[in-house]
């Protein structure tokens, strides 16, 4: 079982959005964000949380939840140059 849950998860990084437009909707989205970062770790970056285990994805969704990364949304605007 994952430690936190994914509405642990939610919840956590919700309360520390500015605006209703950036809270999260979906679990998709924390998914996607604890997958990037546990490449990142693997790759060679450093674990930012305070606690550090054995896997790299159980890293990266205790720094997501500590606060240490945070899930950002990209718009991509196409230039008509």
């Amino acid at each position: 079982m994952l430690h936190p849950s994914y509405t642990d998860l939610m919840t956590t990084i919700n309360d520390r959005m500015s605006s209703d437009e950036e809270k999260l909707k979906s679990r998709y989205s924390i998914v996607i964000a604890s997958a990037k970062r546990a490449r990142e770790i693997i790759g060679g970056d450093e674990v930012l949380s305070s606690n550090n285990y054995t896997k790299p994805l159980s890293n990266a969704v205790n720094e997501l939840y500590e606060g240490k990364i945070d899930i950002v949304s990209h718009d991509i605007v196409e230039d008509d140059q």
